[in-house]
């Protein structure tokens, strides 16, 4: 019988370090549940190449996985060194020049891809290059050129990043090269679309639109990396799927110092509005050459977990790292153990709330029933996945198994904090045996066990989207028809 099962689930960043298939069998059987494609880097063939290796190996171990394409957006970016780096020494001046040819690059002067930053920043501005390690302040802008002086120096190389602290920059959300990756997307199936850099909910809408008109259908996860979208984080949660905190350019735009915090509001808000939530960026980032995390970083991730997040992410740990696998493991060890804590099995969710449908009452009259009887698994019959979302809302210990007939919805799943997707089709089940049938499916996967109590919730008229209106309690009988139910490799 399965024991102990993650509930907080993993996502892992493709790149060549897992372009070897024997690597990225092992993550996979180590327990990744989303793989990221980032767009910001790679060529669409290589990105078509290590989504069709993942989606052959995970079939291989019949594991549901989803894939996420993470579009590039907007990031502003120097040019490129003449001698692909450069040292800047704190004092010196230093020139963002908007007409410098993009190879021209010197101790003096560097290009910008980004022409608007002229009329975006102002005199005593602080910018901050490559994550913030280096810090330039603004001291006046003339014609094409800003003109800086070094507060922070160092190593300074090729195409680093630049933020202004605070956030205030004009440039949108979806790129020429993000509308053409999102017909991209859909054509490999996307089970989820990243939007790097919304400003606010609109920015989240014109991507659905683009994405439905594409014939797309893949769930919208906001990245949370500038201020403004901190500011505007209800509305941007509402309009989206889902949310990233995206640490690394929130972190710069905001201050090291704010961030924990503004995290943990994020994850609060995303919860309380339905949403899951993957905390992102740095999380075992020593692990890219190190075989074991640092305390801190173990306490990062623990905290995390503890806070509520469904999901944490690999970045380069995975991308470009020597040992992703052991980072999977090392984020599985984790992530059980700061499970075990009783804060992260109590909850009060919307228990002064008053529902508005049919379905997420039923999902949290669930989740309080097991909660507070011996119930050792939830079987959620489901179409879209919606009713699994909100039980997931709930902390708690007690697993929530998807049955679904769809892939999609399947893969979906795969994010949610715990549920674990299930193939079954209900629709060619006689109705008077279905529960029957669903709960002979876990039997026959070990997961229950004769004697044990479940909660199955379904709709009267199964096959139809949005219409669970029933909780049942029932206890597990032997296993006397092993044929029965029509389950298939999850």
């Amino acid at each position: 019988m399965m024991t102990t099962l993650r509930r907080t689930k993993i996502v892992v960043t493709l790149g060549p370090s897992l372009d070897d298939l024997d690597m990225l069998e092992r993550v996979i059987i180590a327990g990744a549940n989303v793989f990221r494609a980032n767009f910001s880097h790679g060529s669409l063939q290589t990105h078509e190449q290590r989504i069709n290796n993942v989606r052959n190996i995970a079939k291989k171990h019949g594991k549901v996985v989803a894939i996420l394409i993470d579009l590039q957006g907007p990031k502003i970016r120097i040019g490129r060194f003449k001698n692909k780096k450069i040292q800047l020494e704190e004092g010196q001046a230093f020139i963002l020049d908007t007409k410098l040819g993009s190879d021209e690059g010197t101790e003096k002067s560097v290009s910008l891809d980004y022409k608007n930053l002229l009329h975006d920043v102002h005199s005593g501005d602080t910018l901050l290059l490559d994550d913030g390690r280096i810090v330039l302040i603004v001291e006046k802008i003339k014609e094409h050129c800003i003109y800086c002086q070094v507060v922070v120096g160092g190593e300074l190389s090729n195409n680093k990043g630049i933020n202004r602290l605070g956030g205030g920059l004009s440039a949108k959300a979806l790129t020429d090269k993000d509308r053409s990756d999102i017909i991209d997307a859909v054509r490999l199936h996307a089970d989820y679309l990243a939007i790097s850099f919304p400003r606010n909910a609109d920015d989240v809408k014109e991507a659905r639109t683009l994405l439905k008109a594409a014939g797309g259908n893949a769930g919208i996860i906001a990245k949370i990396e500038r201020s403004e979208a901190v500011t505007h984080i209800e509305e941007i949660t509402k309009a989206a799927d889902g949310i990233m905190v995206a640490r690394g350019d929130l972190g710069v735009e905001l201050g090291d110092a704010e961030l924990p915090g503004v995290q943990k509001n994020i994850i609060h808000t995303a919860r309380t509005l339905n949403k899951p939530v993957i905390t992102a960026t740095q999380m075992l980032e020593t692990m890219t050459y190190n075989t074991i995390p640092t305390r801190a970083e173990v306490s990062d991730v623990a905290n995390a977990v503890l806070d509520g997040t469904d999901a944490v992410m690999l970045s380069q740990e995975s991308a470009i790292g020597k040992y992703p696998d052991k980072a999977v493991a090392a984020l599985d060890r984790i992530c059980r153990s700061a499970e075990k804590n009783p804060i992260s099995k109590r909850s009060r969710h919307r228990m002064d709330i008053q529902f508005k449908y049919v379905d997420e009452t039923i999902a949290m009259a669930t989740m309080y029933t097991a909660n507070h009887l011996d119930i050792k698994a939830i079987i959620a019959l489901t179409e879209s996945g919606t009713t699994p979302l909100w039980m997931s809302r709930v902390r708690s210990s007690i697993p929530i198994y998807g049955l679904s007939r769809h892939p999609s919805t399947q893969r979906r799943m795969a994010l949610y904090r715990g549920v674990y997707p299930i193939t079954f089709d209900a629709t060619h089940i006689d109705r008077r045996v279905i529960n029957q049938s669903a709960v002979h499916e876990l039997q026959r996967r070990g997961i229950i066990k004769e004697g044990d109590l479940v909660i199955i919730t379904k709709g009267d008229l199964i096959g139809i989207h949005g219409r669970t209106n029933s909780m049942k309690i029932m206890t597990v009988e032997g296993l006397k028809n092993p044929e029965a139910g029509s389950g298939g490799p999850s």
